[in-house]
């Protein structure tokens, strides 16, 4: 995963513009609050990356912790952030060490992709172990073996299309096939799984899971799991 946070942490160009950047952040942060059970709740965004609309998370919970690995983002997260007092800012080693069932909601959105699998089980048994009993973990944009990049294409346009951004979507996918994201999805790979794979590594960290009906974001074609403690009888 180490090549992907350098990549986050560099001036990259993942989004086409800063419309595009600004409505991905919006539509996140409105997904995510439509989990929130609770406004007294605490939610943990793993690996956040800018969060650019967390404060609109924060005002429907009790407390929201961003954690973020690439450190030039976790700083920046800590200065836009400093003034909202329900906002605390961590970074992965922080989570590995908080105490447990201490999280309500944890949300992994578009992250899975970038881990080996190892990694991606070594966090679920932590999320496993930093929830409450009745917590949830929201396991979002999982890319599925059978989907390709070109549904990825498609995603982006569509978005472009309904909100205004379609010429620069075009611009921008001709950057991102020069670009350094071209050559490491090319070099290293994204994480694929099945609904079946992804599942199976969910309970075997100690989940019950469900398939959720849409998927966190504007790409239909990825997948998000909810995934709960089992019910003790």
């Amino acid at each position: 995963m180490d090549d992907w946070i350098d990549y986050y942490d560099s001036t990259h160009t993942i989004y086409v513009s800063k419309l595009h950047r600004d409505l991905h952040f919006q539509i996140i942060a409105r997904d995510i609050i439509g989990y929130i059970s609770s406004p007294e709740a605490t939610v943990l965004d793993y690996a956040c990356g800018e969060a650019l609309s967390a404060s609109q998370v924060a005002s429907a919970c009790g407390k929201l912790i961003l954690a973020e690995p690439a450190p030039g983002v976790r700083g920046r997260l800590i200065a836009r952030f400093a003034p909202n007092t329900k906002i605390r800012v961590r970074s992965l080693d922080d989570v590995r060490k908080m105490q447990d069932q201490s999280i309500d909601l944890v949300v992994m959105n578009s992250v899975a992709q970038y881990m080996p699998p190892d990694e991606l089980d070594a966090a679920l048994r932590n999320i496993r172990r930093l929830l409450t009993p009745s917590g949830k973990l929201v396991l979002g944009d999982i890319l599925q073996p059978n989907v390709g990049m070109f549904r990825d294409v498609m995603a982006l346009l569509g978005f472009g299309l309904r909100h205004g951004f379609l010429k620069d979507a075009l611009v921008g996918l001709i950057s991102t096939a020069l670009s350094d994201y071209r050559h490491l999805r090319t070099r290293i790979g994204l994480q694929r799984y099945s609904e079946e794979e992804i599942t199976a590594r969910l309970r075997a960290a100690g989940f019950a899971v469900q398939r959720a009906h849409t998927n966190i974001g504007h790409n239909r074609w990825r997948m998000t799991f909810i995934a709960r403690p089992p019910l003790v009888r």
